[in-house]
């Protein structure tokens, strides 16, 4: 039986006490839902910007998938919670940008797309993820 080890990096936004960036049991990776934070600062970036949050986001979750030792290859689920409808467009088209460069394959990850209140008011996009480790 594996063990469940957390998954920390410093390119990610540190977590809050109560839950840990990622989560690694066995070849499953569980990506805690990032939002548009500077790792260095702690400060929500872009206000305004779905599209600009979107990116950033998409790079924290990146760094804890390559903390847990897998690739953005491995990632098979993301989603997507926006706090506005109207912002889907432009969330999606930096979303594809982001997804497509950083997949070798032909086969990109699921996704689901929630439209929901988010924690903080500055945050327009939060996204979590899961990857299966192939090492």
């Amino acid at each position: 039986m594996s063990e469940k080890i957390a998954v920390r990096t410093t390119a990610a936004p540190a977590p809050a006490h109560t839950f840990s960036q990622g989560v690694r049991k066995g070849p499953f990776v569980q990506v805690s839902g990032q939002g548009p934070v500077d790792p260095a600062t702690g400060e929500y970036l872009h206000p305004g910007d779905v599209a600009a949050q979107t990116t950033r986001t998409l790079e924290n979750v990146a760094a804890i998938v390559e903390a847990s030792g897998a690739t953005f290859d491995d990632v098979t689920m993301l989603r997507v919670y926006l706090t506005e409808r109207e912002d889907f467009a432009a969330m999606n088209e930096a979303y594809g940008k982001f997804v497509e460069a950083r997949t070798t394959g032909e086969v990109l990850p699921c996704r689901t797309t929630v439209f929901t209140g988010l924690p903080r008011e500055e945050m327009l996009v939060e996204i979590d993820a899961i990857a299966i480790v192939t090492d």
